[in-house]
């Protein structure tokens, strides 16, 4: 069977500096964790404000082949009350991180066997991290990773493990979503590198205690979750901040505003360091009761920043520092080798295609401007790689991404997004 290859999407050239108001669809991060932890607690729950994208898609499907029923074909998304997780089922994870790894430590309490799969390059993504740390929490499981077998046995005996967990906060993150449920609880102890992405395990703790489970984090690298019930609750799922990161970045590029509404005033997500990183380049950003706006610079300055608790924001930033005027060192992102792709090395191959100055560093990226010209970014299936030649393309002619419609994994609609803020420029 031959796959048809998608018809590169002209990135729009901005002729005058963005000034518009872009709404951004609900978290990825939080919606994800919310859906899992309404089917763990086994009464339910709903969410306002859930994202709609493939990401939300495979969790649901994933939750509906265990046997949990969600309905969302309303504005909110339900998940109803029901007798607990089985199988046999399978599980699609496609390309979602928190499908591959939060899903596998509620499974370990289904009844019956359920087997894992998701795209070609998951099967390339670390998975023996979690698989391992719930075989020494008493699962049996066959395979290290993609597609690999989970032989539920309808409950955990849960305890202790130690994991290095220095490729992804995923692996914690998964671990503690399930805990309350194992009969013993869990303890997770990392040991390693320091752990990337730190404010998404911020996240899991809050939204678990927010749920009524109790969780010790007090000791460095040391999670304990409690057994115990998980509250049905009604989650309002924030705006995804690191997905506003595109939209916000074009008023910088540009010298324009864009304005976020809903910006929350105290949050977990990555995404909110975004505000620094602007400020740092010489935006100013504002808050008010409209929300978060960044008035872009008549030049943008290169930064020296340390990513690594907020990887997920690189894309964005190296597609600003390619644009600034002075060199930019990215650091502390050696993690994002094991993403979607290798986005370190997509961004130096991409940077460097269209005339810009990147090299990859043991941690990170350094990245110089020089005069770019037309040409094709390539998106890797990597959404953020993809809105990242968006940002190019504002202030190159002839930039295309082969393809946009990636970009689906978080945003369902982004080409459309990105065109009615350039039309609201023009107007």
């Amino acid at each position: 069977m031959t796959v048809p290859k998608t018809v590169p999407w002209a990135a729009p050239l901005a002729t005058a500096p963005v000034r518009a108001t872009v709404t951004v669809p609900g978290s990825k991060s939080i919606t994800n964790r919310a859906l899992l932890l309404a089917a763990l607690s086994e009464r339910g729950g709903t969410l306002t404000g859930a994202l709609r994208s493939r990401d939300s898609r495979l969790m649901i499907d994933a939750l509906r082949a265990l046997g949990v029923p969600v309905d969302d074909s309303g504005d909110q998304v339900v998940v109803t009350a029901h007798d607990g997780l089985h199988g046999p089922a399978r599980v699609d994870c496609g390309l979602a991180g928190t499908v591959m790894r939060f899903v596998p430590p509620a499974a370990a309490i289904a009844d019956g066997d359920v087997h894992f799969d998701g795209d070609p390059r998951a099967r390339e993504r670390p998975m023996s991290t979690v698989l391992d740390a719930l075989r020494a929490l008493g699962a049996d499981i066959d395979g290290d990773a993609l597609p690999f077998t989970l032989h539920g046995k309808g409950g955990l005996p849960g305890g202790s493990v130690t994991i290095d967990a220095s490729a992804s906060s995923q692996f914690v993150s998964g671990l503690l979503l399930a805990g309350a449920r194992y009969e013993a609880g869990v303890t997770v102890l990392h040991d390693g590198k320091p752990v990337p992405s730190l404010p998404h395990i911020d996240m899991t703790v809050r939204m678990l205690r927010e749920a009524g489970v109790t969780v010790d984090d007090s000791e460095p690298n040391t999670w304990r979750v409690e057994p115990g019930p998980i509250a049905a609750r009604d989650w309002i799922v924030e705006p995804d901040l690191s997905n506003a990161t595109p939209f916000l970045a074009a008023a910088a590029v540009t010298g324009g505003s864009v304005t976020v509404p809903g910006w929350p005033e105290n949050t977990t997500q990555p995404g909110e360091f975004f505000a620094e990183i602007a400020t740092r380049m010489g935006c100013r950003v504002t808050r008010d009761a409209a929300g978060l706006t960044v008035h872009g610079p008549g030049q943008l300055q290169g930064i020296d920043v340390d990513l690594h608790d907020v990887g997920e924001l690189t894309p964005t930033v190296a597609a600003l520092a390619v644009l600034a005027h002075s060199p930019s060192v990215l650091r502390g992102i050696a993690h994002l080798r094991g993403h979607e792709t290798d986005r370190l090395a997509a961004l130096v191959t991409e940077i460097t295609a269209l005339g810009g100055g990147a090299t990859e560093t043991e941690d990170g990226l350094e990245i110089r401007p020089m005069p770019l010209r037309a040409g094709l970014w390539h998106a890797y299936s990597d959404h953020r790689m993809a809105t990242a030649g968006a940002i190019v393309g504002l202030a190159v002619p002839g930039v295309e991404v082969d393809d946009i419609a990636t970009t689906s994994k978080t945003l369902p609609d982004f080409p459309a997004m990105w065109a009615a803020m350039l039309e609201e420029e023009r107007r």
